[in-house]
């Protein structure tokens, strides 16, 4: 009978050792308790009792039970599914749903929360309508954290009275649940497209929680952000009957926003800019997606907003003020 080479075997060590990791913290994030810490240890055993009997004894049967465990393993991977019934946290507790009806668009569960603290807050959702052909202009707002390199996504509609709606596509967090980029991958989080007041959405980010935001107008014609604000109507529309995992990787704030406007304005080409969203304002300059009669770096010293927002409160003209100083698209 034919038996694995050595070579064969270092190859399946490295497989062993991954799926044992992958597998580990898939129980991590999926079990609870003294189940997840004895489910860990199980199959830690398993995949070093594999590796030394693959090796002690050169045969293929140690290989065709581990593959049995880790398909077991994937079956109950399956069984994992999205829900939207759970005890939300208070911030994504609706989904945001709209009707189409022409130009007008009305979307229930606006966000319009006050903030004072992220545990004190005066809890808001409205009803709102807009008139996409008063639809003037598209902003996108980053918010930072912590290093430079990763930023949180949103995208502002502007209308000719004055009014914006934020498309912030973000994890649906239990109550009581922490954010975990790690478990971003693990199907530990849902979806959500929230549709939200700007004194809600960028005040939360820049007056409670410290960070530091930046806007950038983007150069998008009418008829494409047109075409965005109701790909962002239909996704929030899709979410409320089909609830999908979060995805720290392929399904987070910024691939969402790229996948709607691929649809949109053709050709976008894969960039690292993408995953290290920090970067992104640098790869839409060089796509022309910013005005270009300023340079990227003046466009963001003028584009930071942080400390307008803060002065600004929850003052009735906060868009206004955060827009101060930030030269309109030439």
């Amino acid at each position: 009978m034919f038996r694995p080479t050595t070579a064969m075997l270092v190859v399946f060590t490295i497989l062993v050792v991954a799926t044992a990791i992958w597998s580990s913290l898939a129980l991590a994030y999926q079990s609870r308790g003294t189940a997840r810490v004895l489910m860990m240890a199980c199959l830690v055993i398993i995949a070093l009792a594999t590796i030394v009997l693959v090796f002690r004894t050169r045969a293929w049967w140690p290989m065709m039970v581990y593959a049995a465990v880790f398909v077991a393993l994937l079956l109950w991977w399956r069984t994992i599914l999205p829900s939207n019934e759970r005890d939300w946290s208070p911030d994504v507790g609706r989904l945001a749903q709209a009707t189409v009806s022409g130009n007008r668009v009305v979307i229930d569960h606006v966000r319009d929360f006050r903030w004072r603290s992220d545990t004190d807050f005066d809890e808001r959702w409205e009803r709102r309508s807009y008139d996409l052909d008063h639809l003037v202009s598209t902003d996108m707002i980053f918010s930072y954290w912590g290093m430079p390199a990763i930023a949180h996504t949103m995208i502002s509609f502007g209308f000719d009275d004055g009014s914006h709606v934020v498309f912030s596509v973000e994890i649906r967090r239990e109550r009581n649940e922490a954010f975990s980029e790690v478990g971003g991958f693990f199907r530990e989080f849902e979806l959500i497209v929230i549709a939200a007041d700007e004194r809600d959405i960028v005040a939360v980010r820049t007056n409670v929680r410290g960070e530091d935001d930046y806007l950038y107008r983007i150069a998008l014609p009418r008829a494409e952000a047109r075409s965005l604000f109701l790909a962002y109507v239909a996704e929030a529309n899709q979410l409320v009957g089909t609830p999908r995992f979060y995805n720290t990787l392929t399904s987070n704030c910024t691939t969402q926003v790229y996948d709607m406007a691929k649809r949109i304005v053709g050709d976008l080409p894969l960039d690292y800019r993408l995953l290290l969203t920090g970067y992104l304002p640098s790869y839409l300059y060089a796509r022309d997606g910013l005005d270009r009669s300023h340079s990227l770096d003046e466009l963001r010293a003028m584009g930071r907003i942080t400390d307008r927002a803060r002065q600004a409160g929850t003052a009735d003209s906060f868009s206004a003020d955060i827009r101060r100083g930030i030269p309109a698209l030439r």
